[in-house]
């Protein structure tokens, strides 16, 4: 079993370089960090103030990860899950995938784990991409001394995996539609009308009942004035709850759909 999934999860990987996907995840890990940098040398006279200020990497962190957390990393989960789990219906693939000597369990949880592991990339290159939006403009523009406080690392890493936790669910409902619809803008519709919903539901005292909303909660926890709703309920565990029970049910769908493709 073990053998045969690193073999699916090989053959899934380098499918998915022939995707969209690797390309949303290597654009989406580095937008921001390109904006960020291109404003600060626009505006390079108020570089130094910047920089002298003693808490400039958390005041970073939590620029570089506002449009990100709210729009960019559910957005590009959504895109990225789609795309991936439809490669098969898109090249008439399905027949061929079930045919091969792996199980439908094998299949199943590869391609999923693939996913994942691609949002793991994601994580890599954005903080890739934190650290040197907050370097290029030191190294570029004259005055501008480095930062003096410490990077905590240990907090931007807390951090990181929370925020992983909280789109697994995002994840796990996106591969269930994806896998049980061929049309592509189906999951993709779904997906953007949860995250729509998710927006408006901040506000409600229920609102976390909407996965979609724990990346946004999990931002604007921080924030020292915000209107989104505080939730009641641990985010992060409940994320790990639906991500568990999503997957659970889509496993099921998966094995026991009579036309799978």
């Amino acid at each position: 079993m073990t053998l045969s999934f690193i073999h699916s999860f090989q053959s899934e990987w380098l499918k998915k370089k022939r995707s969209l996907a690797s390309l949303l995840v290597i654009i989406g890990g580095f937008f921001t960090p390109t904006i960020i940098v291109v404003a600060r040398l626009i505006h390079y006279d108020s570089l130094p103030a910047i920089y002298a200020n003693p808490a400039f990497w958390n005041k970073h962190w939590r620029t570089s990860w506002e449009s990100v957390a709210i729009f960019l990393l559910p957005i590009g989960v959504i895109m990225a899950t789609s795309l991936i789990t439809q490669l098969e219906y898109k090249n008439n693939a399905w027949k061929q995938v079930h045919t091969t000597p792996l199980s439908l369990t094998t299949i199943f949880f590869s391609k999923l784990a693939v996913i994942v592991v691609m949002m793991l990339q994601f994580f890599v290159l954005f903080n890739v991409g934190i650290y040197l939006s907050a370097i290029i403009p030191y190294l570029l523009i004259p005055g501008v001394q480095y930062p003096t406080d410490p990077i905590p690392y240990l907090s931007f890493i807390t951090q990181n995996g929370l925020f992983f936790i909280d789109c697994l669910p995002i994840i796990a409902l996106q591969y269930l539609l994806s896998l049980k619809y061929k049309n592509f803008l189906v999951p993709m519709g779904a997906g953007f009308l949860l995250w729509i919903m998710a927006l408006g539901a901040l506000v409600w005292k229920y609102g976390y009942t909407i996965p979609y909303t724990y990346v946004i909660y999990n931002y604007l926890a921080d924030e020292p004035v915000s209107k989104a709703a505080k939730p009641e309920m641990d985010i992060h565990l409940l994320a790990i709850a639906y991500f568990i029970a999503i997957t659970i049910v889509s496993y099921i769908l998966y094995i026991t759909k009579k036309e799978k493709g």
